[in-house]
């Protein structure tokens, strides 16, 4: 029997298990309709003891898993990763070391991948599309150009009006976007100008991050969130819109500070922090889904420590400036062909030199994000941060912000 057969057999049986438990309603599946981020199910672990790969060696248990990771570039057949993730434990160990984070592979496995910085050599491509009926918000990853599907169910976020300001909750399930979910892992808050944004991150950013108190805060199930780590606001970023007090037509003006991320993660050999794994103190609540961390990562959840105590100051991005057109008669920038419709709400974010970024790295695009359709825009970012940040960014543009225009 060949190795090649014994892959594609593996890969027939792990089919047959993920239809039975393992192919929930998570958006890494491949339904459109429906964004569920997961259900209990009852996985075949007695015919899977008496298979054949239960006394598989564990050499070669490992080595047909590489293959399957290294074969599953894309979704939906990546999937297959995930479900060999949640086979047992042990070959949840071994994936553990086989999967590496996005900044190295330049791919979404899990859902911690959201939380963990783009690759640092390309742009990962994105789109929004926005549900105006129930002001809601999802991001996909698309599969191709060609397929009408639409695509890989990454995040949701929902709109909520306030007397004084608006919240947009971020959750990892788009049926369910609400701060009391289990996978809700953040918010963007606006003031009532819709001028200035935070972004919180449901979970600390580094081990030295502070919690912010809020007047409503989110029930927290016992069995949800570690009794170590507190649940809570973390402010990860800042943004700032110019106000156009004259009314002069012309681009948005726009700033983030990145308060979790250090300037220094974008020049040559740079580390931005980087979670390793949602601190829920029973797994057992998600057991289709595999948290955990990556081979490269220390036993601590985050790689890096406070930039309290760092010499270097935060990451503060801004807009590139456009070009006026004169044949065409308005503002331009070169999106590469991923923004085809005119709109006030694109934009590029690059590092600013307030960061006290020297050479060509201040002109690198880290965020771009502009209209493609009715209610359809691309967004395409890349290392030092995560795509949860980039959605949050992009969603402040969505706001309406009558002191800008």
């Amino acid at each position: 029997m060949s190795f090649r057969s014994i892959i594609l057999d593996m890969k027939g049986e792990l089919g047959s298990i993920s239809r039975k438990g393992f192919d929930v309603k998570f958006g890494y599946g491949m339904r459109s309709r429906s964004h569920g981020v997961v259900q209990d199910s009852s996985v075949p672990v007695d015919a899977f003891k008496q298979s054949c790969w239960a006394t598989m060696p564990p050499e070669l248990l490992r080595d047909v898993l590489m293959r399957i990771e290294a074969s599953e570039s894309t979704w939906p057949p990546r999937k297959n990763v995930v479900t060999c993730a949640g086979v047992c434990k042990n070959w949840r160990e071994i994936m553990k070391e086989i999967v590496k984070t996005p900044e190295i592979s330049g791919k979404l496995t899990f859902p911690i991948s959201l939380k963990q910085p783009g690759p640092r050599d390309s742009l990962l491509q994105c789109y929004i599309k926005r549900n105006r009926s129930n002001q809601t918000y999802y991001l996909y990853i698309g599969l191709n150009q060609a397929s009408n599907d639409d695509g890989k169910f990454l995040l949701a976020a929902r709109k909520c009006r306030r007397p004084t300001c608006t919240d947009y909750i971020i959750s990892l399930n788009g049926d369910d976007v609400s701060k009391g979910s289990s996978a809700y892992i953040g918010k963007l808050r606006s003031n009532f100008l819709g001028t200035k944004f935070t972004i919180y991150d449901a979970q600390p950013p580094n081990a030295g991050a502070k919690v912010i108190k809020s007047r409503s805060t989110r029930p927290i199930n016992a069995k949800q969130v570690s009794p170590r780590v507190p649940a809570g606001n973390y402010p990860v970023a800042h943004i700032s819109y110019e106000l156009n007090v004259l009314g002069s037509r012309g681009p948005r003006r726009m700033q983030c500070i990145m308060d979790a991320i250090p300037a220094s993660s974008i020049e040559p050999g740079g580390i931005a922090p980087t979670q390793t794994e949602f601190l829920h103190s029973n797994l057992d609540t998600f057991p289709s889904l595999p948290f955990f961390r990556s081979k490269s990562t220390r036993p601590e959840s985050f790689q890096s420590r406070p930039l309290s105590g760092q010499k270097d100051g935060m990451l503060v991005l801004r807009n590139k400036a456009p070009r006026w057109h004169e044949q065409l008669q308005c503002w331009c920038l070169n999106f590469n062909g991923r923004v085809t419709v005119a709109s006030v709400k694109n934009f590029q974010l690059v590092a600013s030199l307030e960061s006290g970024i020297a050479g060509q790295e201040h002109e690198i695009v880290i965020l771009q994000f502009g209209k493609v359709g009715k209610d359809v825009f691309t967004m395409d970012y890349q290392y030092p941060i995560s795509a949860f940040q980039a959605f949050a960014i992009c969603l402040s543009s969505f706001d309406t912000k009558i002191a800008c225009e």
